[in-house]
């Protein structure tokens, strides 16, 4: 069962690092093009990764915690 938790972390942290390096990218276009819809769209989506990222590392943590 503490493989399933580890994975699940892993494969968060990798989803949320992919979500927050698309809002970067996506922010910098908006910044060029000047789309404030788009920027605040960007912002949540690395936001969106961040925090994605900080419950995969929370679940490693706890699967370290129960070994």
């Amino acid at each position: 069962m503490s493989d399933d938790l580890r994975s699940k972390g892993v494969k968060n942290q990798v989803t949320g690092a992919a979500k927050e390096a698309e809002g970067k990218i996506r922010d910098a276009a908006a910044d060029i093009t000047g789309d404030d819809s788009e920027n605040l769209k960007a912002k949540g989506k690395t936001l969106e990764g961040k925090i994605q990222k900080n419950i995969g590392k929370a679940e490693q943590d706890a699967d370290d915690d129960r070994e």
